[in-house]
């Protein structure tokens, strides 16, 4: 098999990952790679590739780099003869995909590895199938493909700590990380307005409507688990989307949301599940809304009345490293 490399060497700010990158890349000329010329040259990259003949390919970027990477593949499947494997790289400002479906902290390391083992075959037993989400934002973007998608306060939170913090990685986990905290701290608190201003959305789950319309928070995802390895779902069904959403209603917000976090369906003492927490494992959603949404971190603005519907019957093969 014969790896690619599509490198997005911006992700992160660059720093010592993409020159490492880069060392590996001119160490090795029989690689072939390609910078797209921004986001908007993902595909013509991808058809690049395809043309060298590469059946493995590796995305350093971070999970935005993917994200965009997954929309050209699976909407447009007429790239590659047949779909590739593909290895995410931990390369960008958040890599919250490729931590969780397996690749090393290095990125040059993992491409050293995934060198080695197309050359010596062995790379079948580095692949895993997983599901990938199909966003349908009823306009004419068309499908977009990823891992993760949230809504409303979600999306203000991504576009605060886009402002608070200096472009980088600290924009990343450090920044996702300190702005959840003092955000569930103010939530915890009872102060929640702003960023944490309730959304309205309609929801269907395989067409069965949440009763409730005002939420604080509203996600979807075919991961296990999420940045800090943090994991808040908790659905039992067998299907491919991990759906949660918390009402503004929820009572003892501090301790249920510390359970939401671990994943553990909040409870009242009784055993009975606290009203206003939602979670399910899902084959489709449909929600209508007026809030913006983020697909991997990529931001999409407000839009009155759009209809957002979430599929995942997709399976890509990707590579651990």
């Amino acid at each position: 098999m014969r790896l690619g490399v599509l490198s997005n060497l911006a992700a992160g700010g660059g720093g010592q990952r993409a020159e490492r990158i880069k060392e590996f890349l001119r160490d090795h000329p029989d690689v072939p790679h390609i910078q797209p010329d921004g986001p908007g040259g993902i595909g013509e990259a991808l058809h690049h590739l395809a043309e060298r003949g590469v059946d493995v390919l590796a995305v350093s970027g971070g999970d935005g780099t993917l994200q965009r990477t997954l929309t050209e593949l699976l909407a447009n499947g007429q790239i590659f003869p047949e779909l590739p494997l593909v290895a995410p790289l931990r390369a960008g400002r958040t890599n919250m995909s490729a931590l969780d479906i397996g690749s090393d902290r290095s990125p040059a390391r993992a491409l050293e590895k995934l060198r080695q083992s197309t050359r010596d075959n062995s790379i079948r037993a580095q692949v895993v199938k997983r599901s990938v989400l199909r966003v349908s934002l009823g306009d004419d973007l068309g499908p977009q493909y990823g891992m993760f998608c949230g809504f409303g306060t979600i999306h203000r939170a991504i576009e605060l700590t886009h402002r608070v913090f200096p472009y980088g990685r600290s924009q990343g986990v450090f920044g996702s990380g300190v702005m959840t905290g003092l955000l569930l701290l103010r939530h915890a608190l009872g102060k929640r307005d702003g960023v944490l201003d309730p959304d309205r959305v309609e929801i269907a789950l395989d067409g069965t409507r949440v009763a409730a319309s005002r939420f604080h928070v509203v996600m979807a995802t075919t991961l296990d688990r999420l940045f800090l390895k943090i994991r808040p779902f908790w659905g039992r069904e067998r299907a491919p989307i991990r759906f949660t959403a918390l009402e503004p209603e929820g009572r003892n917000p501090w301790k249920n949301v510390i359970k939401v976090l671990r994943g553990l369906e909040p409870v009242d003492e009784r055993g009975a599940v606290e009203a206003g927490y939602t979670s399910h494992n899902v084959h489709t959603t449909e929600l209508t809304l007026d809030c913006g949404l983020t697909i991997d971190g990529e931001l999409f603005e407000p839009r009155p009345g759009r209809t957002v519907t979430l599929s995942a019957d997709d399976r890509l093969r990707f590579v651990q490293t």
